[in-house]
């Protein structure tokens, strides 16, 4: 029987559901929990999942493995590359509004892009961070596929990139609402690009429950921040890295 058992939880279909079933029961607690920062629904998810991986080396003689389980949650990842388009929608709704400023736009996520990549790069060195450490950073705050392809270009380990992408989208998407918050900045522009720009899709998604407008710009950012960090990442690394050599 715990054969059979075992049998149906390595299947595509248990795992697709699972992730599902985790991430609705989540998204129940963060509602419920008045939106506790530690209940927020994409880092609880991952939580329950591996406490489930951790329950399966219990009950079953071989613990069920990341990859194992990663056959049915796949499906989900391939939804990540249509779900970033979609926001496309609230961005082509705003689109009239978004070329008159076009001008401020543009200046905001240029200076938001260079304050990012310089703050990760001189922290990560300042802690202890070795080359390819640092180099791996520098494109931390746009979506993956982005921040992978620049990171292996300029000498980065992608594998690394990627991880801590998602970690600040994570911690960005938790505490960025709420901070812009008590920050007193209300204008949902302002927040949407913020959450784009620092903490990409995840951040955007989680503004983009404040509203239409803030889901536009979110959108915006999140697009545009991934092109200008491509082009000044290799550019600040090139000026600042040797500086930062003969400290």
């Amino acid at each position: 029987m715990m054969n059979d058992l075992h049998a149906i939880l390595l299947t595509k279909e248990f795992s697709l559901t699972l992730t599902c079933v985790a991430y609705l029961i989540s998204q129940f607690i963060y509602k419920k929990t008045k939106n506790f920062f530690l209940f927020h629904p994409v880092l609880f998810s991952i939580f329950l999942l591996i406490m489930y991986l951790k329950l399966t080396g219990v009950l079953f003689d071989e613990a069920i493995t990341f990859d194992q389980y990663n056959k049915g949650g796949q499906f989900i990842s391939f939804f990540l590359g249509p779900a970033v388009v979609a926001l496309g929608v609230p961005l082509y709704l705003q689109i009239e509004e978004i070329k008159s400023k076009s001008k401020p736009i543009l200046i905001s996520l240029v200076l938001g892009c260079f304050v990012g990549i310089l703050s990760g790069v001189v922290l990560c060195y300042f802690l202890g961070g070795a080359k390819e450490i640092v180099f791996s950073i520098a494109p931390k705050s746009v979506t993956t596929p982005i921040a992978m392809g620049i990171s292996g270009a300029l000498g980065g380990i992608p594998s690394l990139t990627a991880i801590i992408v998602i970690m600040v989208g994570i911690f960005g998407g938790i505490i960025g609402p709420p901070m812009l918050k008590a920050m007193k900045i209300k204008n949902p522009k302002a927040m949407g690009m913020a959450m784009g720009a620092c903490a990409h899709a995840v951040g955007t998604a989680a503004i983009a429950e404040e509203g239409q407008e803030h889901a536009a710009y979110g959108g915006l950012a999140l697009g545009l921040c991934g092109v200008i960090t491509a082009i000044l990442c290799p550019i600040i690394l090139h000026i600042v890295w040797p500086i930062l050599s003969t400290l």
